[in-house]
This record gives C-alpha cells, structure tokens and sequence, in this order.
C-alpha cells in the first residue's frame, strides 16, 4: 500500500481537499488529511484490480509452447507450413456490377 503509485495517485485523487485545506483554508486540515488517509486504500484497490486486468499482457503465451514440447509427433523440430499463393476467389471489378 505504500508504493510510489499508490501514494501518487492517492494524492492526485485527494488534491482538491487538499488544495482547498491548505491554500484557500475552507476546510479544516483535520478533514483535509482524512481524506487523504481515506484515498490512499482506494488508489491502492484502484491499482491492484488495475494490475490484476494487465498481469498477462506482453508475456508470452505459456500453454502454445507447453503444446509443442509435450507433442510427440512434433519431434525436435517445429512444425513448418507452405504458403500457397493465389486467389480464393475471383475479384469482382466495377464493370461486371452493370
């Protein structure tokens, strides 16, 4: 709970109680503060499910390489494949439409 990030973002959420405690003094620095204190457990859940949702991005994917290191048939070397060149289907040109 008391990375940078939390903190951080503990204070950029607090900011206005802050701004209005400490530079305009319409509020106590007693609440001021307890909103900082009540901010900081809420950026920390705010940053964890945020962390929880990102975990796997950018690594790579476990089970495929899991897959072909248990294959028999694959063997040593990985599965290769040939691209066939050509169209599927006839294109179809502005003047056949007429």
């Amino acid at each position: 709970m008391a990375r940078f990030s939390t903190l951080s973002l503990a204070l950029l959420i607090s900011s206005p109680a802050l701004y209005a405690t400490f530079v305009t003094h319409a509020l106590d620095v007693e609440t001021g503060l307890l909103r900082l204190l009540i901010a900081v457990p809420v950026a920390a859940v705010m940053l964890a499910v945020f962390r929880l949702v990102t975990r796997g991005y950018g690594k790579p994917d476990d089970r495929r390489k899991q897959a072909t290191d248990t294959d028999p048939a694959s063997g040593d070397e990985p599965l290769r494949a040939e691209a066939v060149a050509g169209e599927p289907f006839p294109q179809r040109r502005s003047e056949d439409a007429t």
